[in-house]
């Protein structure tokens, strides 16, 4: 500044009104170069933290939704380990086969089990009212996570269903017809009825519903992690 200020000087003492404009548009030129210059580190130092937080969301997102996956599998095989178990029972009581009521009885003993996902927090509600969303600008990715929660959501309600169905009416249902510490059957005859047998077919219905939506839920869990990848790779 003090070189700039002495140019200045000297020109004015000379008179050299051409020389002295001649500087002072060059100076000025200078000052907004550097002020442009300011303008666009600034912006790309913007750009770079929005980056790096885009970044750690994506990241964060897909640990949790990683978590989310094995524990919908873990509840998913459980699922499916029970629903094996209880058809098995269906056909026993469909042949009325009484030959089979030792294991008739340890299969149903385990109509009072049932998979619980119970997904607590919500990724893409968090994401919009805490504000990260804005950071998020792949809208796939958004979309994708926003549509998870919906299966999450579906999945809890089937759930809440599984267990209202369960405490209202299995555990009534079975209490007077089953010793629970040794599943003995206490009451054969009105095990080996139909009432008894639409039951269970009401219980397999709910599972299967359960099966469906947890496979949905994985499914997008796998596209948003592809995603994900790939955003995080280019």
């Amino acid at each position: 500044m003090k070189l700039f200020r002495k140019i200045r000087q000297t020109l004015i003492k000379e008179g050299n009104l051409k020389r002295y404009l001649l500087y002072a548009f060059g100076e000025i030129l200078l000052v907004m170069i550097g002020i442009s210059l300011a303008f666009q580190v600034n912006n790309w130092n913007d750009n770079r933290i929005k980056g790096n937080a885009e970044i750690r969301y994506y990241e964060n997102v897909r640990n949790q939704i990683a978590n989310d996956r094995e524990l919908i599998l873990e509840q998913m095989n459980m699922n499916k380990s029970f629903m094996f178990q209880f058809n098995y029972a269906n056909e026993i009581l469909e042949d009325n086969n009484r030959s089979k009521m030792d294991t008739l009885g340890l299969i149903v003993r385990k109509l009072t089990q049932y998979t619980d996902f119970d997904r607590q927090g919500n990724i893409y509600e968090t994401l919009v009212n805490s504000g990260e969303i804005k950071f998020l600008r792949n809208h796939d990715i958004i979309n994708g996570i926003r549509l998870l929660e919906e299966k999450y959501l579906y999945i809890n309600r089937m759930e809440n269903i599984h267990y209202d169905a369960m405490m209202n009416y299995v555990v009534p249902g079975i209490t007077p017809l089953l010793k629970f510490s040794d599943g003995k059957i206490q009451s054969p005859d009105e095990l080996y009825t139909y009432k008894f047998q639409n039951l269970v077919l009401a219980l397999l219905q709910i599972m299967e519903e359960k099966d469906k939506v947890y496979q949905e839920a994985l499914n997008e869990i796998e596209v948003i992690t592809a995603e994900i990848s790939e955003e995080l790779l280019s």
